[in-house]
């Protein structure tokens, strides 16, 4: 998904259109999860990039993709864009004090 959302509505309220930009987002993730996954791996991980607009987009942990948005409606940010590209991946195992 690459959209830029926009926050500046001459009807809405600021806060109402981060609210339907984050409702967009989820419900992209949820349908994403839904999908099935090719033999041999475990789950859908997220590479997301936040910025006001394409060119200046930074990578950003889907976890805080939601404080990023919070934080561009403090900053009264007239849109924003948004990038998040799902993939599968295989669960690696977390290296032992031994090794």
């Amino acid at each position: 998904m690459k959209k830029v959302f926009t926050l500046i509505d001459e009807n809405k309220k600021p806060a109402r259109m981060v609210e339907a930009a984050k409702k967009t987002i989820n419900k992209y993730i949820k349908r994403e999860r839904k999908k099935t996954l090719t033999e041999g791996m475990d789950f859908w991980d997220f590479n997301c990039q936040f910025g006001a607009d394409a060119e200046v987009a930074l990578p950003v942990h889907l976890k805080q993709l939601f404080v990023a948005i919070d934080q561009a409606e403090k900053d009264v940010l007239e849109s924003f864009y948004v990038e998040i590209v799902a993939k599968e991946v295989k669960r690696t195992r977390k290296p032992t004090e031994d090794q």
